[in-house]
């Protein structure tokens, strides 16, 4: 750990376990953080998740393999892909994460491509990739303070350059998505995110049936539109939490039933209770 960028030396003894997240930009976060040991259970999030290794050995199970990435390397977890997270050694492990949504993916890639695509998928979970890692150097640079709006923008074309490019199949790809129609439902969820919504209203919106727009979502945005939903839900947890709201609160003010329901979802999004979440924000301030 010791001469890690941007990672203090621990004291003597096993060092606290942290996380630090700042809100960049919609869909974009920075999370950087700190584990001796256990670090996440496994859980799948609807974001992109692409980061680096600061110091020791990421270990993490992912697409049915055990993987590691070693100081420098670039980590890249698609969409709605089940993973966990360790330390691979005794020393423990510190990263930077990116987590963003889709639909900035989806938008900067269809610039790059000339025609809306599928969204990209990088088959190595842990790669070398420069344009990834030259993007990921310079978004961390002023960390925890947000970067600037241009800032946020050159990372998002740099990070959806680096996954085409890890893609060969874009290449290939003719089928054409029906863009402005999977946009529509998208927002609409967004800011119906926190009341139930029917697969009428999406079917309204989108002018397609509820097993075409689904289809289509996933092409899209890397998930289903139920989990779309969720997740949107989960972030505003997430932001009540970090305010000091209680559990329960939180829960109620994102549209959860009860505080139980708002657990599972939880765990199963980002591999921590809410309760373990709160504890490791409120150590790294």
């Amino acid at each position: 750990m010791p001469g890690a960028p941007g990672l203090d030396p621990p004291p003597s003894g096993r060092p606290a376990d942290w996380i630090r997240l700042t809100h960049a930009d919609d869909g974009i976060e920075l999370l950087r953080a700190w584990f001796g040991g256990r670090a996440y259970a496994r859980h799948r999030h609807d974001s992109y998740a692409i980061g680096v290794t600061d110091a020791g050995v990421q270990a993490f199970d992912y697409r049915g393999a055990a993987r590691a990435s070693l100081p420098g390397q670039v980590m890249v977890l698609h969409p709605d892909e089940p993973h966990d997270g360790r330390a691979g050694t005794a020393a423990g492990f510190g990263y930077r994460m990116v987590y963003v949504a889709p639909a900035r993916i989806a938008e900067a890639a269809r610039a790059i491509c000339g025609r809306a695509v599928p969204l990209p998928f990088a088959a190595e979970a842990v790669t070398a990739n420069a344009i990834l890692a030259g993007a990921l150097e310079a978004v961390f640079a002023g960390f925890p303070a947000p970067p600037e709006p241009l800032a946020i923008d050159g990372l998002v074309y740099d990070l959806a350059r680096g996954l085409v490019s890890a893609d060969p199949s874009i290449a290939r790809t003719r089928a054409r998505l029906d863009a402005p129609a999977v946009e529509r439902a998208r927002r609409f969820l967004d800011a119906a995110a926190t009341r139930s919504v029917t697969s009428q209203e999406l079917e309204a919106i989108s002018g397609h049936d509820r097993f075409s727009l689904a289809r289509q979502f996933r092409r899209a945005y890397g998930t289903a539109p139920y989990r779309y939903l969720v997740m949107r839900r989960l972030d505003h947890v997430r932001r009540e939490i970090r305010v000091g709201r209680s559990l329960v609160d939180a829960a109620l003010a994102a549209g959860f039933a009860d505080q139980a329901h708002m657990t599972r979802q939880f765990t199963a999004a980002y591999g921590l209770s809410p309760a373990r979440y709160r504890a490791l924000a409120r150590a790294a301030s």
